[in-house]
């Protein structure tokens, strides 16, 4: 695996979704994030003049939008998500060849599709990281 010293564009990036125990790209991306946070966990006692922490659970989450496709297996996988068990998801923000690949197992929190009189139907997905988020370099 190669270190990653340039700065990538994200034109190229690729999102995958399990359907059916089968990781598949979801057609039409226009964006996704993911966002991790670490909780810090107070241990100042009484008397203590500044407050000190310690490390405590890691979590994730993200969202990704879509230009909405009733014809792509993995955008109708995540249509039914809302509710269903834990299922994996692959983010590359520039390419699947290329930069990094960010994965985990999560749980779609939501699925909303949207219209308007003067563009494309769109669908925004956003999920909660179940276990941790992993990142390896392509």
């Amino acid at each position: 695996m190669a270190t990653n010293t340039a700065i990538y564009s994200g034109t190229q990036g690729v999102a995958k979704f399990d359907v059916g125990g089968s990781i598949t790209a979801v057609a039409s991306i226009i964006s996704f994030s993911v966002s991790q946070t670490g909780d810090a966990i107070e241990t100042s006692a009484m008397g203590s003049t500044s407050r000190t922490y310690l490390p405590g659970l890691t979590n994730y989450t993200g969202s990704m939008s879509v230009y909405f496709r009733d014809d792509d297996a993995a955008q109708s996988a995540l249509f039914s998500a809302p509710g269903a068990a834990a299922a994996t998801v692959e983010l590359f923000p520039s390419g699947a060849t290329t930069g990094v690949k960010l994965s985990g197992e999560v749980i779609v929190t939501s699925h909303e599709i949207s219209a308007t009189n003067d563009g494309a139907v769109t669908a925004e997905v956003s999920f909660q990281g179940s276990g941790a988020l992993t990142k390896a370099d392509l």
